[in-house]
């Protein structure tokens, strides 16, 4: 899903209250009202409103729970996603049953809070469960130093790479090793068989063809290969393999002989921020770790140049076209082994394990953290937190601040399952090792900024990589984005001090064309004879 439709949910609310007192609006429909009447009058009653219908059953699953052990009555209520703050607000304001929490992405916490709509967490009740959670949940949910929701599931992106290729290389890494080692030790066996000078060949002795020793017998090498290539040894290669750096990717791309199938090293959504961002994610400040600060802002940096400059150059290497090119797209093609690595959302694993049930996925697979620049240029991935709000119209909010603490706090074993959601908690037990790598992603991600005044910033920024990748000046289009957007957060015109940048002296890699790369390899086996047995 694209960071385009993540966001649309969410519509910029109007801070002024006033502005929509004169709509009516009941929140109720007919089937909260059948659902009321099944529980016994003397029971409190909160709304939850949520705009995801996927989490339907979920809820109201959590809700029957939490009412067995409080007797409190919990009635989720589908919004549409369209207008959800503005109708919250107005619900707030007019409606009976007054919305006493609901879900929200972190993004949209400084317009709730400003309306009134989101209630601080008491510090007390927050100090007991913060630990829980990693570093960036709970920098999405703090706002101007308070916390103001509680962190209920997350999305962000990572590396998503074929095992079994990886494996593929691997293994005959370790072959061509042990075949060299075997090499080395017969060449020693037969110079230290050789008849020494003083013995034969001083005494004019010539050796018979005969003579000579036989290094076809005894040992063959292929117990050696079969002992190295165990399994334990193959995932140590793996990790080796695994590329931690861009130019990593590059290298692997230069050395490896691809299968027929294969049409790409690395490809991946080059349209979408959500999946460009961790190129220059570590060097873009916007609004501070908390994105809650407007005198916090550093978009254009020599840092963020030189990381969009490599991004650039991919584009020489990679080819990757902007107009042929979606998400599903690279999953769909990842799924037909195309693809050796990609960068994909946590929505990726469902989508592979579905594949893999019916027949249609013949590969194993593996995430990985977002590879570095190169040992100097950092990245680190964009995350969204969905969170859970306590209204600040609520007449209830002690009890609604409970429930949203037991609903993403202690019921989270079967989210995932039931939902396709990833918690934002530690210590949920997925059953996949590739989700908890999702988890350690979002650890060391970037949260969505909260400011209303930079809302527009990430369709500004994607605009800008694409014209980047197509070619454009790093320098002067990154400069162009910053003084636009420095402009709203400062209120006038703001102008960047233009930076510099010095001849480029250093060695460039050289990036050729994959597909040549690849063909040329072939060739070179073909005149070589090497049929890859």
């Amino acid at each position: 899903m694209s960071l385009k439709k993540r966001l649309l949910g969410t519509a910029v609310i109007l801070c002024a209250a006033a502005a929509v007192a004169v709509i009516g609006f009941s929140g109720r429909t007919i089937s909260q009202e059948k659902e009321e009447t099944i529980f016994a009058k003397k029971e409190d009653t909160i709304y939850f409103w949520y705009t995801d219908e996927a989490l339907t059953d979920y809820l109201h699953s959590a809700a029957v729970a939490y009412n067995k052990e409080h007797e409190v009555r919990v009635i989720p209520v589908l919004s549409s996603g369209l207008e959800y703050l503005e109708n919250i607000n107005k619900s707030s304001i007019q409606a009976e049953n007054v919305p006493d929490l609901y879900i929200i992405s972190n993004d949209s916490l400084e317009k709730a809070y400003l309306a009134g709509l989101a209630s601080p967490i008491d510090e007390g009740k927050w100090e007991a469960i913060k630990e829980g959670y990693p570093d960036a949940a709970r920098l999405a949910v703090t706002y101007k130093g308070e916390v103001i929701g509680y962190p209920f599931y997350f999305e962000t992106s990572a590396l998503l790479y074929n095992k079994t290729y990886l494996e593929d290389f691997a293994k005959a890494q370790i072959e061509a090793e042990a075949d060299a080692a075997l090499g080395e030790e017969t060449m020693a066996e037969i110079q230290a068989s050789e008849p020494k000078e003083t013995d034969q060949e001083a005494a004019g002795v010539s050796l018979d063809e005969g003579d000579m020793p036989d290094i076809t017998d005894g040992n063959t090498g292929e117990e050696t290969v079969v002992d190295a290539a165990t399994q334990e040894k193959i995932d140590e290669r793996i990790k080796t393999i695994l590329p931690a750096t861009i130019d990593d990717i590059l290298n692997f791309a230069n050395e490896y002989d691809a299968p027929e199938q294969v049409e790409a090293v690395f490809k991946w959504d080059v349209t979408d921020i959500f999946y460009n961002y961790f190129f220059a994610g570590n060097y873009m400040i916007v609004g501070g770790e908390s994105g809650d600060s407007t005198a916090n802002m550093n978009i254009y940096n020599q840092d963020a140049i030189d990381c969009l400059k490599v991004y650039q150059d991919l584009n020489q290497f990679f080819s990757i076209d902007t107009k042929e090119i979606s998400y599903k797209d690279i999953i769909d093609d990842f799924i037909a082994g195309k693809i050796v690595y990609t960068v994909a959302t946590t929505d990726v694993v469902a989508k592979l394990e579905e594949a893999r049930e019916n027949g249609t996925f013949a590969y194993d697979y593996s995430i990985a953290p977002v590879p570095d620049i190169n040992k100097n240029l950092l990245t680190r991935s964009l995350s969204v937190t969905s969170c859970v709000v306590v209204n600040g119209y609520s007449d209830k909010q002690d009890i609604a601040s409970d429930f949203a603490k037991f609903l993403t706090c202690e019921y989270t074993d079967t989210l995932y399952a039931r939902t396709g959601k990833v918690a934002s908690r530690y210590d949920v037990d997925y059953g996949n090792i590739n989700l908890q790598e999702f988890v350690n992603e979002y650890e060391i991600s970037v949260p969505m900024p909260k400011m209303i005044e930079t809302s527009n910033f990430w369709v500004e920024l994607e605009i800008a990589f694409a014209q980047i990748w197509d070619g454009a000046d790093v320098n002067d289009r990154l400069r162009e984005l910053s003084e636009k957007i420095m402009t709203q957060v400062t209120g006038e015109p703001y102008t960047e001090t233009a930076i510099e940048e010095a001849e480029e002296e250093s060695e460039q890699i050289e990036y050729l064309d994959e597909n040549a790369l690849r063909q040329e390899a072939q060739e070179s086996g073909e005149s070589t004879g090497n049929t890859g047995d």
